[in-house]
C-alpha cells in the first residue's frame, strides 16, 4: 500500500506534491536506491548518534516509544523515525524529542528531492534519508529506528553499526513483500542484525526462532532463554545475565504491552553504548505515549457524537494478531457494557482474521471506508461480521455517520471502538481535534 501525506502548511505541502510526484507511487523494497541517494547526502546514515534498530509484524511502534521514554527519562536528547504517521507528516521524524517543524521539513524534503533526481526513489526511502539527514546534523544521545516494513530490503537497513537490534511480536501480514509463511517472515525480520551488535527478541515458537538465529548470523539473545520478564504484585519483573529489575505495569493498555515494554528493557541492558539506569527504565513504564494504540479518545467533535457516559476507543490494529490482543483489552474494559464496533480494514488486509476476534460479543459493528485508500468494500465487511458473531452489522459512509447511529439506551453507556486501520485512526484523531504531539 503506497504511502502519501498532506500538510496544512504550503511549503511543506508543495515538496509532498513533489514526492508523490517523482516517487514510483508503490511500494518498493531494496537497499540500492536509498544507498546511491544517502551517498550523494554525504552518507548521513553514518554519522549518527548511537542506533536503536526495531523490526517486528506487531509491536515495533510500542517498543520504540518505550525505548524513547526511558532514553528521555535518563536525560538523554533521542532522535525518533517512525511510521506511518496518522495525521501529519511530521510525526515521521521526531528531532531531540520534538516533531519536526514545518519549515524545517520543507527546507529538508526539497535538499533531498534535489538530490533524488534520476533515482525513482520511493515515497520511503525519500521520507528515510531525510531523517537521517536530520539527525546526523542535530546533536543526540541517540536514535530510535523503527523499520518500516520487513527488515532485510527496508530502507533503514543501511544502518550497519546499530547499538542494538530488536524484534518485537512477529504475524502474517504484509505477504506480498515478505512471504506467505511466519518462517519466510521472520527472516525478513531478522535481517536487520548486524555482527558484533545485539539482537533482542521475543520468545518465538522453535521453527520462528531457528529461523531469525539462521539467517541474523549473530548471537540472539531471546526471552525465556537469555532474558525474561513476567508480572508479580502488580509489577513486570525484568530479569537476564548479571540484571534484576521490576518495573511498574505499561500505562500502555493491555497486556501486549508487557512484551514490548520488556523487549525495550532488554535492549537498553543489552547494549553499550549509552547509559540507561534502571530508574529511567521503570519511568518508562508510565511515561511512554503511543497514540492509536488502544487510545481513549478525549471529549472532542467525534466523542460528542455519543450518547452521554459513552467511552471512544481507537486502534490501528490491523492484521489478525493485533485484533487478537485488542480482544481482551476490550473486553476488560468494557465490564459488560454494550461494544459497538466500528471497522474499515484495507483491501490487503486479512478481513476475516481481523474479524473473528473483534465480533464475538460486540453489540453491533458498522464498517466503514478508509479514506483515500484502497479498502475492503464496508457491505464485504458487515456481512462477514455477521456470520463471524456481531450482534447486528451494518454499513456507514464514514466514521461520524457510524456514531450517530450508536443506540441511546436506557441501559449502561456503551463503549465504542473504531479500528482496523492506522490510515483510519490518523482520520479520527484529525476529526476529533486530537493530533499526536
Amino acid at each position: 500500500m503506497a504511502d502519501g501525506a498532506r500538510s496544512t502548511n504550503p511549503a511543506v505541502q508543495a515538496q509532498l506534491d513533489r514526492l508523490t510526484m517523482l516517487s514510483p507511487g508503490a511500494d518498493v523494497l531494496g537497499l540500492d536506491r536509498i544507498t546511491r541517494l544517502l551517498g550523494r547526502l554525504g552518507d548521513p546514515h553514518r554519522h549518527l548518534p548511537p542506533v536503536l534498530h526495531v523490526a517486528g509484524t506487531n509491536g515495533k511502534g510500542s517498543t520504540c516509544a518505550f525505548l524513547r521514554a526511558a532514553i528521555e527519562a535518563a536525560g538523554h536528547d533521542v532522535h525518533v523515525y517512525s511510521s506511518p504517521h496518522l495525521v501529519r507528516f511530521n510525526e515521521r521524524i521526531r528531532i531531540t524529542g520534538r516533531l519536526i517543524e514545518d519549515a524545517a521539513l520543507a527546507a529538508l524534503l526539497s535538499e533531498v528531492l534535489d538530490r533524488a533526481d534520476g533515482l525513482d526513489a520511493s515515497f520511503f526511502e525519500i521520507t528515510t534519508a531525510a531523517a537521517f539527514l536530520a539527525f546526523a546534523r542535530t546533536p543526540a544521545a541517540a536514535c530510535v529506528v523503527e523499520v518500516g516494513l520487513g527488515g532485510r530490503l527496508d530502507a533503514t537497513n543501511v544502518l550497519a553499526d546499530p547499538a542494538a537490534t530488536g524484534i518485537a511480536a512477529l504475524g502474517i501480514d504484509h505477504q506480498a513483500f515478505l512471504g506467505d509463511t511466519a518462517v519466510a517472515i521472520a527472516r525478513e525480520k531478522a535481517g536487520i542484525a548486524k555482527p558484533g551488535r545485539p539482537l533482542v527478541t521475543l520468545a518465538y515458537p522453535p521453527e520462528i526462532a531457528a529461523a531469525v538465529a539462521e539467517t541474523a548470523r549473530v548471537p540472539v539473545l531471546a526471552a525465556g532463554r537469555d532474558w525474561r520478564f513476567e508480572v508479580r504484585d502488580d509489577r513486570l519483573v525484568h530479569s537476564g545475565s548479571g540484571y534484576r529489575l521490576d518495573t511498574p505495569l505499561p500505562q500502555l493498555p493491555g497486556a501486549h504491552q508487557h512484551a514490548n515494554l520488556a523487549l525495550a528493557v532488554a535492549m537498553l541492558r543489552h547494549q553499550d553504548r549509552l547509559a540507561v539506569p534502571d530508574a529511567a527504565l521503570q519511568a518508562a513504564a508510565t511515561t511512554a505515549r503511543w497514540p492509536a494504540r488502544m487510545q481513549r479518545l478525549r471529549p472532542g467533535p467525534l466523542l460528542s457524537l455519543l450518547p452521554p457516559g459513552a467511552d471512544l476507543w481507537l486502534d490501528g490494529g490491523h492484521n489478525e494478531d493485533a485484533a487478537a490482543a485488542v480482544a481482551p483489552v476490550l473486553a476488560r474494559i468494557a465490564r459488560g457494557r454494550p461494544v459497538h464496533l466500528v471497522i474499515g480494514l484495507l483491501a490487503n488486509k486479512d478481513m476475516a482474521g481481523v474479524l473473528r476476534h473483534l465480533t464475538p460479543g460486540a453489540t453491533s459493528l458498522t464498517a466503514v471506508p478508509v479514506p483515500d485508500h484502497a479498502h475492503h468494500d464496508p457491505a464485504d465487511l458487515a456481512q462477514a461480521a455477521g456470520v463471524l458473531g456481531a450482534g447486528s452489522a451494518a454499513i456507514a459512509p464514514d466514521v461520524a455517520s457510524a456514531l450517530r447511529s450508536v443506540p441511546r439506551t436506557s441501559g449502561e453507556p456503551p463503549v465504542v471502538l473504531v479500528g482496523g486501520s492506522l490510515y483510519l485512526a490518523g482520520a479520527v484523531l484529525a476529526a476529533n481535534d486530537e493530533l499526536p504531539d
